[in-house]
């Protein structure tokens, strides 16, 4: 009887201190809040390829992706080519300011950037400004300066952090998003920034919200929109991008469009396409 009576008695105190430390555990690190919860692993993906009329009737070659922030769910149309990476451009510049703020390249919203005095292709860029108007003017020689001052290895770094694409610099520090190394996929720009709209990436709290007041492109009816453009002309065809999120009500919908840049005309179209797939989304009134 004994012999019975020991093993449990000794199993039993070992479930009471395991359970005793699993308390002590969950009152050292309680639960993260639900905004900032993770989507499931492996959310679902939705082909919409009857969409591709879209892109059809403008006469051009795109892909979109659309992720739900709060399910992970991917919708996607043309599935080969959204998950294809390529030179992210300027929408790079959304994470290129969240790494400048972090790593202190850019003090504040209220530091005024110097351009560098030299010409640039577009008179506008031709000043000092702060991280907020060279976003807005999408300002290459801001964002170079700000390159300069992260240095590449805080580049990699940050890259790795963030999960960006494939997280290459290469050796041009000046032209690393615009020329490659560095590629993203429309999927992998969806889920960037649905954790970005979801408050779970890596970074300061205060930061993402900073930029993300950068972003801001327009609100009404209900709606807030935000949203970067971007352009390669390295590349035969060049690559368009427009990639942001919509906040709609409870539902926040993250999403990234590339296309095939042949003429200006074509690069005219990044956004009128990306609204016209939102609104067949539901995603936009």
């Amino acid at each position: 009887m004994v012999r019975m009576t020991q093993p449990r008695t000794v199993l039993g105190a070992a479930l009471l201190l395991s359970a005793a430390l699993s308390g002590a555990c969950a009152a050292e690190s309680p639960a993260p809040p639900t905004a900032t919860s993770a989507a499931p692993a492996t959310p679902e993906v939705i082909v919409r390829d009857d969409l591709r009329s879209v892109f059809g009737k403008a006469g051009l070659r795109g892909s979109f992706a659309m992720v739900d922030v709060a399910s992970g769910r991917t919708t996607v149309v043309d599935r080969a080519r959204a998950e294809r990476r390529l030179a992210p451009a300027s929408t790079f510049k959304i994470a290129h300011a969240l790494i400048a703020l972090e790593t202190g390249a850019a003090k504040d919203e209220d530091e005024v950037i110097p351009y560098g005095g030299e010409p640039q292709r577009l008179p506008k860029w031709e000043r000092d400004m702060t991280l907020g108007e060279a976003i807005t003017t999408s300002n290459a020689a801001i964002f170079r300066t700000l390159a300069h001052r992260i240095g590449p290895e805080k580049e990699r770094q940050w890259l790795r952090r963030l999960g960006y694409g494939n997280g290459q610099v290469g050796k041009d520090i000046e032209r690393f998003w615009v020329d490659g190394p560095l590629k993203i996929s429309a999927v992998e720009q969806g889920r960037f920034l649905s954790r970005f709209a979801g408050l779970r990436l890596p970074v300061a709290k205060k930061n993402l919200l900073l930029v993300r007041d950068m972003l801001k492109v327009e609100q009404k009816n209900g709606y807030t929109l935000y949203a970067k453009t971007g352009w390669s002309d390295t590349f035969d065809p060049q690559i368009g991008w427009w990639a942001g999120w919509v906040e709609n009500g409870d539902r926040i919908s993250a999403f990234a469009l590339n296309l095939d840049i042949t003429t200006d005309a074509d690069a005219e179209q990044r956004i009128p396409l990306a609204r016209d797939l939102l609104r067949a989304l539901d995603a936009l009134p």
